[in-house]
């Protein structure tokens, strides 16, 4: 009998699983606990009961128990317990999700998750998978659950130093202007000036930037022949009808101070000569020298005091003395300044441009005298290249070059204008931002805006000037392109960088401009070699970024030796004739 009431004073326990705890509420186990006992037992929970020492403990370790499961489960709402343990920063968390990671992903492990020892490590390698394939640079952490978030606070690093690259200015290395003439040059500059016998009568044809490589030419020939120069008479051209002058769209007091001492410029012929008939010639050979000039027109001009040339463009040699070629560029970079009204409305829409962070200058060649010249079509749909050529058929002459050649076989020359879906490919591959703001310069493009949807939808910050200045401030310069040209000229020439679609005159001048101001950024796209690859739909988009960025690479503005290649314009490659620096850095090209 005292072994069995011994048994009865034990006390049994039964193994529960922590999960079915955890599964219950702290009510349901309350109750459970609490539950009725048979009638044979009642009489443990009598008014004797309360003096016994285990109803005590009992009531203590429930009371304990109950508060253990408070706490697990955050019943409290005034007990700001965090799921997530190691994250000391809300909004950091909040940035997190916002981003669209889960928390797997970000590398979060929850107490629970802690136990299974499979689920942790899945954890941590998607944690540093996402560390590898975005390429965070954080330093590395002990605590494995903190890596995502940290990592992605050090957010998108690569895309800003892809950012910060694409806007990063080539090596001039040490280059800067440097325009200096011969002590024979000088000596006969006083002769020349005071010359009052010869007179230079030039007509100068085509868009803005073909006109002023002519004027360059027309100082240049003016040298030559010891004669002074009558201001150009700019042809009204016969595409846009613009009737401006050379008082209207450059400074001629500028331009006659700044050669004071290299030619005599005059505003029109004097008295002595207006009866005199001038030497006319209309058709001057390609690229001919200063003694060929010397041997054709020196005696005639001798003889009859006034010349008069048309069609200079491209006439006189790339290739001339150094004492020329610093006045080339002279002319081109020092005394071509535009009129103070255009000045002042182009430097205005840089500063608006500039108040909106660094920015892209393009010039898009997508008119429809464009495509027509080129043989090309923009492949906006097959309508619009029904009406390029249509045109090119009736004004077959209007066909630069190689007219043999296929459509097909052009654009893969590299002979095609980019459209915009190229040009959008070729940013983004180059590391442009989609926030990059960019200005447009050029004429309206065949199609409208729907040619530019391709552009617009990649990079949205996309502005011309009619976008950035009033109506009122356009009003002067309505119906006269050259005026308009020169306004896009001096936006994109202030631009941090400068892409063409397509090679051209601007392309040219703004090209030499930002050598000259210090080699600022200047993109030529590689058409010829790069169009391959764009035509290649297999080809991942991180592989063709690297071949576009590697093709790319000697295009960007860097220092270019006019002399490495025959037939280089001086004003479109100033160096070495009018950019110098040390002997060392000279060879190091």
């Amino acid at each position: 009998m005292a072994k069995s009431k011994n048994n009865a004073k034990k006390v049994s326990y039964i193994s529960v699983p922590s999960q079915i705890i955890n599964s219950l509420s702290s009510s349901s186990l309350h109750s459970l606990l609490l539950s009725p006992k048979k009638s044979s037992r009642n009489r443990f929970f009598g008014l004797n009961s309360y003096r016994s020492p285990v109803f005590w403990f009992l009531t203590l370790f429930l009371f304990c128990f109950l508060g253990m499961l408070k706490l697990s489960y955050n019943l409290d709402p005034l007990v700001p317990f965090s799921p997530y343990p190691c994250v000391t920063s809300q909004p950091q968390l909040q940035y997190s999700l916002f981003k669209g990671h889960t928390r797997s992903q970000l590398g979060f492990v929850s107490n629970g998750e802690k136990n299974e020892k499979k689920d942790q490590e899945v954890g941590s390698v998607d944690a540093r998978e996402l560390k590898s394939e975005v390429g965070f640079g954080s330093n590395e952490l002990k605590d494995e659950s903190l890596k995502g978030v940290v990592d992605f606070q050090g957010g998108n690093s690569d895309g800003v130093e892809e950012e910060t690259e694409f806007w990063k200015q080539p090596d001039g290395l040490g280059y800067k202007p440097c325009v200096k003439f011969s002590g024979e040059y000088r000596s006969l500059s006083e002769l020349i000036v005071k010359d009052r016998r010869k007179y230079l009568l030039v007509v100068v044809s085509g868009g803005l930037n073909q006109q002023r490589n002519q004027i360059v030419d027309a100082v240049v020939i003016a040298r030559i022949l010891g004669a002074a120069l009558v201001v150009p008479i700019l042809q009204v051209n016969v595409i846009w009808g613009d009737e401006s002058e050379f008082s209207d769209i450059f400074d001629l007091e500028h331009f006659k101070r700044v050669l004071a001492n290299d030619v005599r410029i005059v505003s029109s012929l004097p008295s002595t000569h207006l009866i005199t008939r001038p030497v006319v010639e209309r058709r001057t050979p390609l690229h001919v020298s200063p003694q060929w000039i010397r041997s054709r027109y020196l005696k005639r001009l001798n003889r009859e005091g006034v010349l008069l040339l048309r069609g200079l463009d491209s006439r006189l040699s790339k290739d001339l003395p150094s004492d020329l070629q610093n006045l080339r560029c002279k002319v081109a970079f020092s005394a071509l300044r535009f009129a103070p009204p255009v000045l002042e409305l182009g430097n205005k829409l840089a500063e608006r441009m500039r108040n909106k962070g660094p920015y892209l200058a393009l010039h898009l060649r997508m008119e429809l005298d464009v495509w027509v010249r080129t043989g090309c079509n923009h492949g906006l749909s097959h309508e619009y290249d029904e009406i390029i050529n249509k045109e090119r058929k009736q004004r077959p002459e209007l066909l630069t070059a190689r007219s043999n050649m296929t459509y097909r076989e052009r654009k893969l020359a590299g002979l095609c204008p980019l459209n915009a879906m190229e040009v959008a490919r070729l940013l983004k591959a180059l590391g442009a931002p989609k926030s990059a703001s960019i200005y447009w310069a050029g004429g309206q493009p065949l199609g409208g805006k729907e040619a530019l949807l391709s552009l617009t939808r990649e990079f949205p910050n996309f502005y011309n000037k009619e976008d950035l200045a009033l109506p009122s401030e356009l009003k002067p310069f309505a119906n006269r392109a050259s005026l308009m040209a020169a306004i896009d000229y001096i936006v994109s020439e202030n631009s941090d960088v400068f892409m063409p679609s397509h090679g051209g005159n601007m392309g040219h001048a703004i090209q030499g401009h930002r050598a000259y101001a210090g080699h600022k950024k200047y993109i030529t796209p590689n058409k010829r070699h790069m169009l391959p690859y764009f035509l290649n739909s297999s080809l991942p988009t991180a592989e063709f970024n690297r071949i576009i960025k590697e093709l790319h690479r000697d295009s960007l503005g860097q220092p270019e030796l006019r002399t490495s290649k025959a037939g280089r314009d001086v004003t479109k490659y100033p160096v070495p004739e009018c950019m110098c620096t040390d002997s060392h850095t000279r060879a190091s090209l």
